[in-house]
């Protein structure tokens, strides 16, 4: 848990949807973290985590991923654990990005969205994508180390109109 001297130290990240109607292609929802050097805080990401994997160092971890939405609870979980996280890293962005296999979706055309960012029973955001409802992928988290080490958290609900590779690259600009 994080105090005002110590910082973020761990987090989850949360994401849920309605799987889409019978006789439709499936909604598959991704989230995805990306990990900045020092050197390059907004250049490209050092390395990612998304579609059941985890950072080099452990650190980061996808817990779940569901590409229907199918389930109770939670469709997706990502935990970072950013106190354990190498000083190298002084940056890391999460999104979530809608793969786009079978024609092109935003979120305004998936049912029931909500991501949270929580650190133990505190709520750090909450969206349900409705302010870029016309976007196939946004940010929703962006955590920075400050001078003294600690880690902030920065509210960064931001969309983008690109497929899931595409976004990875823009996410961190």
């Amino acid at each position: 848990m994080s105090t005002l001297n110590k910082g973020i130290e761990k987090v989850e990240v949360t994401l849920k949807w309605d799987p889409s109607p019978l006789g439709t292609p499936d909604n598959d929802l991704d989230i995805i973290a990306a990990t900045y050097a020092a050197g390059a805080p907004h250049g490209e990401p050092s390395y990612l985590v998304h579609f059941g994997s985890r950072s080099p160092d452990g650190t980061i971890t996808l817990n779940r991923d569901s590409r229907t939405g199918q389930g109770f609870g939670s469709d997706e979980v990502m935990t970072l654990e950013l106190d354990r996280l190498s000083e190298t890293y002084t940056r890391v962005i999460v999104g979530v990005a809608i793969q786009q296999g079978e024609g092109r979706k935003v979120f305004g055309d998936v049912a029931n969205t909500e991501v949270l960012v929580r650190e133990g029973r505190t709520d750090l955001a909450a969206s349900d994508f409705s302010g870029v409802a016309d976007a196939t992928a946004a940010t929703v988290a962006e955590f920075s180390r400050d001078d003294t080490g600690a880690w902030r958290f920065h509210t960064a609900l931001r969309g983008f109109d690109a497929d899931p590779n595409t976004f990875t690259s823009l996410m961190g600009s």
